[in-house]
Parts: C-alpha cells; sequence; structure tokens
C-alpha cells in the first residue's frame, strides 16, 4: 500500500481526494466492508497529521469534511444532509487526528493509545451522564429489530440476551469505534515509516507498554465493578471493555516479542494472529499479559541472560 501513502503526500489535494473519496464509498459498502474503508481513510488523516503536523491535518481534515457533505447533499438532493454530513466526518475524523497529534509530539504509541482509550473512557461517562437511561435506550434501538422476526425460542433468547447486553453495549459500541481509531492511526503510522524508515512500525508496536499507575487503576475499576452494584457497578464494566482493548494490544506487542526470540517463530506469530483472530476466547488471557506486563516487564525478562 506504498503507492497510496506516496500519493497522497503528493500535496493537499490528494489527501482530500482520498479521504473524502472512501468516506463516500463507505456509505454504500456492505457493513463487514465498510470498517476496512474508514479505516483506510483514518490512516489519511492520520499520515498528514504524523508527517506534515497539526495544521496540515486539520486542513486536510476540514476540506475532506466539507467536500463529502457537499457531495452527499448534491447526490441526495437534500440540503438537510449537508449538516448531517458535516456533524458524522467531523465525528469521525477527529479523534484520529488527535491521537495523531499526540503520537507526533509524544513520539510514543502506547501514549497515543491510552489518550485514545482515556477520551473513549470520558465518552462513555459523558453517555451515561446525558442518557437517563443508557440501557433502555439501546433496547429502543434494537429490539425493534427482534420484533420484526418470526415468533421462535431461539428468538426469544436473542431477546433475553439483548436485555442484558443492554447494560454494557455502550462500552462495546464505544470499544469498536476505538478499535477502528487504532487501527486508522497503526495504519498511518505504518505509512509514514514505510515511507520515510522502513522497519520502524514494527519497533515502535514491539515496545508497546504501560505503566503501573494505569494498571493499579484499572485493577480498582475491576474491584469497584464487582464489588458494588447498579449504575456504579454498570459505568466500571463499560470502562472495564475499554481498558481491555489497550491491554489487548499491549499483551499481543508482548507476546509477539516473545515469540519472536524462539526457535520456529516464522511459523508461531502468524499462527498466534490467526488463533487471535477466529478464537476470541484467547483474548482475555492475551489482555491480562498486557496488564500484568507493567509490573513483570517480560520482555526484560526473555532477553536477560542465562548461565
Amino acid at each position: 500500500m506504498s503507492f497510496l501513502a506516496a500519493f497522497i503526500m503528493r500535496g493537499r489535494m490528494q489527501a482530500i481526494m482520498i479521504a473524502s473519496s472512501l468516506a463516500l464509498i463507505s456509505l454504500v459498502m456492505h457493513p463487514l466492508i465498510k470498517p476496512l474503508v474508514i479505516i483506510v481513510s483514518f490512516a489519511t488523516i492520520a499520515l498528514v497529521t504524523l508527517r506534515k503536523g497539526t495544521l496540515e491535518g486539520l486542513y486536510v481534515l476540514l476540506s475532506a469534511t466539507g467536500a463529502t457533505a457537499l457531495l452527499v447533499a448534491l447526490l441526495v438532493g437534500d440540503a438537510s444532509f449537508l449538516l448531517l454530513m458535516l456533524v458524522s466526518c467531523l465525528t469521525m475524523w477527529l479523534p484520529v487526528w488527535v491521537c495523531a497529534i499526540v503520537l507526533r509530539e509524544g513520539r510514543y504509541l502506547s501514549l497515543a493509545i491510552e489518550v485514545a482509550v482515556m477520551c473513549a473512557v470520558l465518552g462513555v461517562v459523558g453517555f451515561y451522564g446525558y442518557a437517563t437511561d443508557p440501557a433502555a435506550t439501546w433496547q429502543d434501538m434494537f429490539m425493534p429489530l427482534l420484533q420484526m422476526l418470526p415468533e421462535d425460542p431461539s428468538v426469544e433468547g436473542m431477546r433475553d440476551q439483548m436485555k442484558v447486553i443492554s447494560h454494557y453495549m455502550t462500552g462495546i459500541m464505544a470499544a469498536s469505534t476505538l478499535f477502528i481509531v487504532l487501527f486508522g492511526l497503526f495504519l498511518g503510522r505504518w505509512w509514514q515509516w514505510l515511507l520515510y524508515k522502513p522497519e520502524g512500525f514494527k519497533q515502535e508496536f514491539l515496545s508497546l507498554r504501560t505503566g503501573s499507575r494505569l494498571a493499579i487503576v484499572s485493577i480498582l475499576i475491576i474491584i469497584m465493578a464487582k464489588t458494588t452494584s447498579g449504575l456504579v457497578s454498570e459505568v466500571a464494566w463499560n470502562i472495564i471493555i475499554l481498558l481491555f482493548v489497550l491491554y489487548l494490544f499491549i499483551g499481543t506487542s508482548v507476546l509477539h516479542t516473545l515469540l519472536a526470540n524462539k526457535k520456529h517463530s516464522n511459523y508461531m506469530i502468524p499462527l498466534f494472529y490467526v488463533t487471535l483472530f477466529l478464537i476470541p476466547h484467547i483474548m482475555l488471557p492475551v489482555a491480562l499479559v498486557g496488564l500484568f506486563d507493567a509490573w513483570l516487564n517480560l520482555r526484560k525478562i526473555q532477553s536477560a541472560p542465562t548461565h
């Protein structure tokens, strides 16, 4: 994909064209393909911001937002879509732009991930402060879809599951958005290194680590979720879902590094990622590795000389 990154870096118009075109394409793509298209559009904003600076990234973001909103309004033939698309594009691109600024200025990928997670946490807390009953809001949104299905014991079971899941849907939706933002940031960073310093992204990703203070706070939130009830417990569980994303990336980085030092690393590393994708259950132990690495520093233990 280096050709696309090189094209984006040719100038403002090229970057604006790619970002706005991908945003338009995402509107008509299959739901399974749409996140991939959005990730590439995020990467476009991230690459420009990382390489050319905050103001240049903002210029491309605002220009692409205006172009996308105007084109959608013209294609639909309804001026009311202009404001809707302006808000949608800004909501979509601003988070990755902020994360790219943090990465550019802070120079640590782990810091950018932490900031993204903290912003998502604030979003969850803000939603709970805004919505009277978030669980009921999600039920009202999804239950009509289930009502359209024929009466069946399995459908009734789905309705019961939806009532349970609705209490955690705020965190799930925030985590889904967080994944897309971070993958867009990763792709933009990878493009930057690919163009100007090959192998740089690999070194950066494999050094992901968080501090013990954040790990302690994370454990305290887990304890709070387990020992309290009602709204406090529900908010804590939704925040834990977001912290899970943070430690999943760190755990993946740690295990990749450890496997790279093994004899058959060429086979073990791809197998690890395939297993991670196909068997979601192993994400929990991987995230726990990321959490406890704050104290264990497993990479250092692995690299320590043996006598």
